[in-house]
């Protein structure tokens, strides 16, 4: 049986004036704590999660999600963690449009694997705040009509809105990684993976976690 989704503690940034003693101050910091569910918690500090398969339900809160921390803290960096494979075109669009909209950096972190659409969000974080952590794997492709899911008809979506949106797509690269055209859509013709270390040199990301370490010299390779 799954545990769900843990809960963490979570206490008012502005307290009331400290407690007499040690003891009044940690019955008091307990009293307060507001406890939410892990995820919840980490939106408080900008950190987003984009781990499942992008579909339209998912884009929006992300991209909702995003916009109300950008009203809340204009000023406050946003970290979006990517494990995904992919999934539709469209909401992968909207969620990168939405990373040039806001108007803090937006860092992406590519942690498993960001493949596909995921892919393009990943690219698509503020320039030098693009990572990955080491074992993280990259797989760029453009865009096919089963991304489009069966909802094609029902949208209306001919096949020069596809072409359009696959030329969208090849255009993010080309301008996100200054890697040129010929190069870019050669690699997008077919499944083309990448370690973290690769993407750096494709330009897809700007650097790789390597530790821990608060000291920002430490923390990039």
């Amino acid at each position: 049986m799954p545990v769900g989704v843990p809960k963490v503690p979570f206490l008012n940034p502005n307290p009331e004036p400290e407690p007499d003693s040690a003891v009044e101050e940690i019955d008091s910091m307990e009293e307060k704590a507001i406890w939410l569910d892990l995820f919840n918690r980490l939106y408080r500090q900008r950190l987003i999660f984009l781990g499942k398969d992008l579909e339209e339900e998912l884009a929006n809160t992300v991209v909702g999600l995003m916009i109300h921390l950008n009203i809340e803290d204009p000023f406050w960096t946003q970290t979006l963690y990517i494990n995904c494979i992919g999934g539709l075109v469209i909401p992968g669009l909207a969620i990168f449009d939405t990373i040039g909209f806001v108007r803090p950096d937006v860092k992406t972190v590519c942690l498993g694997i960001a493949a596909s659409m995921a892919a393009v969000i990943l690219v698509g974080g503020t320039v030098t705040e693009r990572c990955a952590f080491p074992n993280a794997r990259v797989m760029i492709h453009q865009p096919r009509v089963n991304d489009f899911d069966d909802r094609i008809s029902e949208v209306g979506l001919e096949g020069e809105t596809f072409l359009y949106l696959r030329d969208a797509v090849v255009q993010i690269f080309i301008e996100r990684t200054n890697k040129p055209a010929w190069v870019v859509l050669a690699d997008l013709e077919r499944d083309t993976f990448m370690s973290a270390t690769e993407a750096k040199t494709y330009g897809i990301i700007d650097g790789i976690y390597i530790s821990e370490d608060e000291d920002e010299e430490n923390l990039w390779s």
